[in-house]
């Protein structure tokens, strides 16, 4: 699969938090705490397009993801891939892509608890920082 990104704009808005409702849905329905209208809502209140990159595959757009400085380091955020793109090696090549970039460090990522995500941040040098009954807080120092 060949995969690029394009910066993302105000009207990606909303199929950006539908893609989100529905790579977030089995994870938050195992934690009890899937709602289709606040996992939307939530997505909408922080979206940034200025911060945000659409990734494009196979010349369809597929997923996000947002990288945001902080005083604490710079955090990736509301990375997801739309399921058909999945397990093809594009959430990888996109994460390496990132954090190949020039940011302050730390890089900082939270993941759901048991979400399979937390394996690829892992398998990237990415270790437990804090963690509570549903969000695990990550971090990777270099």
């Amino acid at each position: 699969m060949r995969w690029t990104t394009r910066p993302s704009t105000p009207a990606d808005a909303t199929w950006i938090a539908e893609l989100r409702a529905v790579v977030m849905r089995p994870d938050l329905e195992r934690l009890g705490v899937f709602s289709p209208e606040r996992v939307r809502q939530r997505f909408l209140d922080a979206f940034d397009p200025a911060l945000t990159r659409v990734i494009v595959v196979d010349g369809a757009d597929a997923g996000c993801v947002a990288v945001r400085s902080a005083p604490d380091g710079t955090w990736i955020e509301h990375f997801y891939l739309d399921e058909r793109v999945q397990g093809h090696g594009v959430g990888t090549q996109v994460l390496q892509s990132v954090l190949a970039e020039d940011h302050p460090g730390p890089w900082r990522i939270n993941v759901l608890q048991q979400s399979p995500a937390r394996r690829l941040y892992e398998r990237h040098g990415f270790i437990l920082d804090s963690e509570d009954e549903v969000d695990v807080f990550l971090v990777r120092r270099d």
